[in-house]
C-alpha cells in the first residue's frame, strides 16, 4: 500500500468546525478532518488540507512522445513519463483505472485513500536530476501523466518550475478538471498540454464522469492561449460517437484554434464498463473525416 505524505496543500479554505473546502478542481469538495476529497489524495488533517500523494511515484518510464499523445511538439523524441494515483473523475471506462482509482470495487469515494498501488517516494530535485541525466538518450523533459497528474498539483507545481529552471520540457496529460486560478500560475512552466475531452455534452460527464464539460473547455481555451496543446477524445459506441456530437466538438475546437490537434481513439471495455463492443475502426475514420472539415491535424490512436 502506498504510503503517503503531510505536505502542505494549496488552494483551499478553512470552515467551521474543522472543515476545509478544496478549491482546486471545480468539485469544490468539502472535506472532514480525517477524509479526503473525490480524488483521494487531498485530505483533511485536523482542519488542515494536506496533499497525501506529494511525490508518491507509481509509474516512472522514458517514453515516445508520440505516446502521450502528442504528435506535433517535438516528434522524434521522448520524455520522462511520471505517474502517481489519484483522479477527480470517476470514469466507469477508465482505461487506467488501477492507479486512478486504486482497487475500489465500488463508489465510496472517501475509502480509494487505502487502496493505492505501491509507490516510491521522489522528490522534485530527483526527478528533475533523472530526467537531466536521461538528455543524451534524447528526453527533452518530464510529463506528467498515467494518472491524473494535477490532483497532485503542488508536485507538479514545483517540479515543473525546477525542470523550466534546467531548461527541460513539461508536459501534462490531464482531464482539465482544473480551476482557473490554479492552472493560470501553473502555466508559465508548462510548455505542452494533452487535454481529455471526452464528450461535448454535460449528459455525459455528469453520467459517466462526475463533472462538466464546460470547466474542461474553459480549461483547453487557457491552456491553447500560452501553450501547446492536442485534444483526445475517447470514441465509445452508443455514448459519445454520433456524427452531431463531433461535428459540435470538432467546430468549437477549431473556433479555439484549426491548429490544435484532435486525437481519436477507439474504446476498448475496460473497468466497469464491460457491456460494450470496442469501437469500431470504420466509425472512427467516419469521424475523422468530419473533424478534419474543421481542424488541420487530426490522428487516430490504438486502431
Amino acid at each position: 500500500m502506498a504510503v503517503g505524505t503531510s505536505h502542505p496543500a494549496l488552494y483551499y479554505e478553512k470552515l467551521d468546525n474543522a472543515m476545509v473546502r478544496c478549491r482546486l478542481c471545480p468539485h469544490g469538495c468539502e472535506i472532514r478532518p480525517g477524509h479526503t476529497g473525490i480524488c483521494g489524495v487531498r485530505q483533511n488533517d485536523g482542519g488542515t488540507l494536506i496533499a497525501s500523494s506529494y511525490g508518491q511515484i507509481t509509474a516512472l518510464a522514458l517514453d515516445p512522445i508520440e505516446k502521450k499523445p502528442l504528435a506535433r511538439f517535438h516528434p522524434g523524441s521522448y520524455i520522462l513519463s511520471a505517474g502517481s494515483y489519484g483522479c477527480n473523475f470517476r470514469c466507469r471506462f477508465c482505461q487506467n483505472h488501477t492507479i486512478s482509482m486504486g482497487s475500489a470495487v465500488d463508489d465510496d469515494r472517501e475509502a480509494f485513500h487505502d487502496r493505492w498501488p505501491e509507490s516510491i517516494h521522489v522528490l522534485p530535485e530527483v526527478l528533475v536530476d533523472k530526467a537531466l541525466e536521461l538528455v543524451p538518450e534524447g528526453n527533452i523533459g518530464i510529463a506528467y501523466t498515467y494518472n491524473e497528474p494535477l490532483i497532485g498539483y503542488e508536485y507538479v507545481y514545483d517540479c515543473s518550475r525546477l525542470a523550466h529552471e534546467k531548461g527541460l520540457k513539461n508536459v501534462v496529460v490531464t482531464n482539465g478538471y482544473i480551476c482557473r486560478e490554479p492552472l493560470q500560475e501553473l502555466l508559465p512552466f508548462i510548455d505542452a498540454f494533452n487535454i481529455d475531452l471526452k464528450s461535448f455534452r454535460d449528459a455525459f460527464y455528469r453520467k459517466l464522469c462526475g463533472g462538466l464539460s464546460g470547466h474542461v473547455k474553459h480549461t483547453i481555451e487557457m491552456a491553447a492561449s500560452c501553450c501547446h496543446v492536442e485534444v483526445t477524445t475517447l470514441i465509445i459506441p452508443g455514448l459519445n460517437d454520433s456524427e452531431d456530437e463531433m461535428e459540435e466538438l470538432a467546430s468549437w475546437l477549431a473556433s479555439v484554434s484549426p491548429d490544435i490537434p484532435l486525437h481519436l481513439s477507439r474504446f476498448f471495455p475496460r473497468f466497469k464498463m464491460l457491456d460494450r463492443p470496442p469501437t469500431p475502426p470504420e466509425k472512427i475514420y467516419s469521424l475523422v473525416d468530419i473533424a478534419r472539415e474543421h481542424l488541420k491535424y487530426v490522428y487516430t490512436g490504438n486502431l
